[in-house]
């Protein structure tokens, strides 16, 4: 592998790269035909910054004042406004940074925004810090700051260590490029669980590991820059100028994302350069098959920082969320490197110093409070019996505290189990099997990522919607009566719950019937 980049490196092409290359070539002729795709190319020997260059050099020609500065306003009545005062507010101009502070609009995820003034210097991390403290959320360290931009539907993940002022720097005079505020369980899940991000077949990298390597050694690899990780496989790519998608060979190193113009060949003859990361960011796209005629709706672009046309994207589409995953996840690892994992420790690391209110998805465990002192139970068959001793203690006194106002009716159990569940942030009523796909799939496709949700088809029963290997699944939870009490249940009414909270916090423990524990729910927040 080493021997390939080094000769990447070191051997010049030129001249007619193949006929399959001049689809993303497109005319050079006019300063008008940039196109939707992402070429011209070049070749992986070219300078980067030349073919940046040359990219974007046709969109240029109309938009020249975006590059300028706007001059300070002049100040008509000197006598009465001291020239230190500008008659513009600063704070209203996000994309300037001459200001101490500025106001910085966040929207979550029901659209309700709030706007706040910070200083000039924040990062990603001290916005996220504030909302949770403002909204007294548990810090869980999944909070996440979002980039969107509506007019190209899509989005990426801010990374915490990012000024968002420089992030608002790109947008524009005119843009409706906004911030969003919500969890994103998977945005450092690739450190605790690399091999799940990147695939052995996607995967190869230049060690004398014979391609055997353990968790650790496969991020160290992506982390030190003395290493040559290279992702590759197909994709489809959107062509130069027109609607259609075709799918070619891709490469994915640390000098930049190539395709071939020859099979899955990598000798560098074959390969053409597509972008580089270093003025660049990957954005998944929003829907992709509505708005750009994607084959899938998994797909993804590489956007230059200073770029907002649509012409410049350079657009790709995987065939299922797991291959989608591997790209975009590499392509932070390669911009940012070992800043990824500074962000990804830093919390923990404050945490030892100064413990804050926290939750980890090992916190739940079943403890036994029977005997003098409380102790751990690590025996499965012992933890599944306790819970379920509990949960009948729980149904006794709940039939108890219902007989006290009366003989217990099914319709009495069942307004008493609604007024329960309806206040937890895993509940969420009227939500649609595609609204509840959509939820959880921003919030991260994790295992153990859920929600409850009521039943679209069947108005009297609940349904769970829960991710596992990057897939989500739907469990209808049924109701089941018994001599006139209302109980839940997930597995034909063989384990039996009193109530919704109940059965969640019993499957948090044991996974049950369930393809895994429930871990983390989505939740929605109302700035």
């Amino acid at each position: 592998m080493s021997a390939m980049n080094d000769s990447l490196d070191e051997t010049h092409t030129s001249g007619s790269l193949g006929e399959k290359a001049a689809i993303f070539r497109g005319a050079r002729g006019s300063g008008n035909d940039v196109g939707p795709a992402f070429i011209p190319l070049r070749s992986p020997l070219q300078p980067p910054n030349a073919a940046v260059s040359t990219l974007f050099k046709g969109d240029r020609k109309g938009r020249e004042v975006d590059d300028t500065q706007m001059g300070p306003v002049p100040n008509p009545f000197p006598e009465l406004l001291p020239s230190t005062v500008s008659l513009v507010s600063e704070c209203l101009l996000p994309w300037t940074k001459a200001s101490a502070t500025q106001v910085i609009k966040v929207y979550s995820e029901d659209n309700t925004s709030r706007a706040v003034e910070v200083p000039s210097d924040i990062t990603a991390r001290d916005i996220c810090q504030l909302f949770i403290l403002k909204n007294h959320c548990i810090d869980d360290h999944s909070w996440t700051l979002f980039e969107q931009i509506p007019h190209l539907s899509i989005e990426r993940t801010i990374e915490d260590h990012e000024s968002v002022m420089e992030v608002q720097s790109g947008w524009g005079m005119d843009s409706q490029c906004c911030l969003y505020f919500r969890k994103n369980y998977a945005k450092y899940e690739f450190f605790k669980k690399p091999l799940d991000f990147f695939p052995e077949h996607m995967v190869s990298i230049s060690s004398e590991t014979n391609g055997i390597m353990n968790h650790s050694q496969l991020i160290q690899t992506f982390l030190s820059s003395s290493s040559c990780p290279e992702i590759h496989g197909y994709l489809h790519a959107k062509e130069h100028g027109r609607k259609s998608w075709k799918k070619f060979y891709f490469v994915l190193r640390r000098s930049g994302l190539y395709f071939s113009n020859k099979g899955t060949s990598k000798e560098p003859r074959h390969l053409q350069f597509i972008a580089e990361f270093s003025d660049s960011d990957v954005y998944t796209l929003l829907s992709a098959k509505k708005v750009y005629g994607a084959p899938t709706d998994y797909g993804f672009c590489v956007k230059a920082s200073k770029s907002n046309s649509a012409r410049d994207l350079k657009l790709l589409c995987a065939d299922d969320e797991q291959t989608r995953t591997c790209w975009v996840t590499a392509m932070r690892l390669f911009k940012y490197g070992m800043q990824l994992y500074q962000n990804f420790i830093q919390p923990y690391q404050k945490q030892k110093s100064s413990p804050m209110r926290s939750i980890s998805e090992n916190s739940l465990v079943a403890m036994d409070f029977s005997g003098h002192k409380s102790r751990v139970i690590e025996n499965p068959s012992e933890a599944l019996s306790v819970a379920v001793e509990e949960g009948l203690s729980w149904r006794r006194k709940s039939c108890h505290r219902l007989s006290s106002h009366g003989s217990p009716s099914a319709s009495q159990s069942s307004m008493s189990n609604i007024a329960i569940h309806v206040a937890q942030p895993w509940f969420h009523s009227k939500l649609s099997r595609d609204e509840a796909q959509k939820l959880i799939a921003q919030q991260g496709l994790i295992d153990g990522v859920f929600l409850v949700r009521d039943s679209q088809s069947n108005p009297r029963t609940f349904v769970l919607s829960l991710c596992h290997t990057q897939k989500i699944k739907h469990f209808q939870i049924v109701p089941v009566e018994e001599n006139s009490e209302l109980f839940y249940s997930l597995d034909d009414g063989h384990t039996r719950f009193t109530d919704l909270l109940q059965l969640v916090e019993f499957y948090q423990l044991n996974r049950g019937v369930l393809p895994c524990k429930l871990k983390h729910h989505c939740a929605r927040i109302t700035l």
